[in-house]
């Protein structure tokens, strides 16, 4: 599966795979129901998916400004650690209020949830390309498999 359909696809299965356990996770650590802690999931996947979009606009318009061109490791990294920085400044507050828990407890949900991601990223990529292949940006004229 290649093209749009494949991106329609992995979100779909990403974004409902991770709402379903993001919920569970929030009711085992708040202790609130399945009810309040998936409404949480999926209203925390929303304010995710608008951040994304807003934030690599405006990281694009500045990455463009620079004089030095390409993703350096530096400058991935200080995207990856911007993001999240503003991802945390919109959800721990959210969380706090919509469970009705401490700000430091929500902090510390909202860490869980960041391991969380980490790690169901990397797993789910990994399930997505056995079943589905590689897409052919990776696949495409590859002589040997990557480390």
């Amino acid at each position: 599966m290649q093209g749009i359909w494949r991106r329609v696809v992995y979100i779909s299965l990403y974004e409902v795979v991770a709402i379903g356990l993001a919920g569970l996770g929030l009711m085992l650590m708040s202790g609130k129901s399945l009810l309040d802690s998936g409404s949480l999931a999926i209203a925390t996947s929303s304010v995710a998916v608008v951040w994304n979009l807003v934030f690599n606009t405006f990281f694009e318009r500045w990455e463009a400004r620079q004089a030095t061109t390409g993703r350096s490791v530096k400058r991935r990294v200080l995207h990856a650690v911007s993001f999240e920085l503003g991802l945390i400044v919109m959800l721990v507050p959210l969380i706090a209020w919509w469970l009705g828990v401490s700000l430091w407890q929500a902090l510390v949900m909202d860490m869980a949830l960041v391991v969380f991601f980490l790690v169901y990223t990397f797993a789910f990529n990994w399930a997505f390309d056995e079943v589905f292949g590689l897409p052919a940006s990776a696949s495409a004229g590859v002589a040997t498999q990557a480390p």
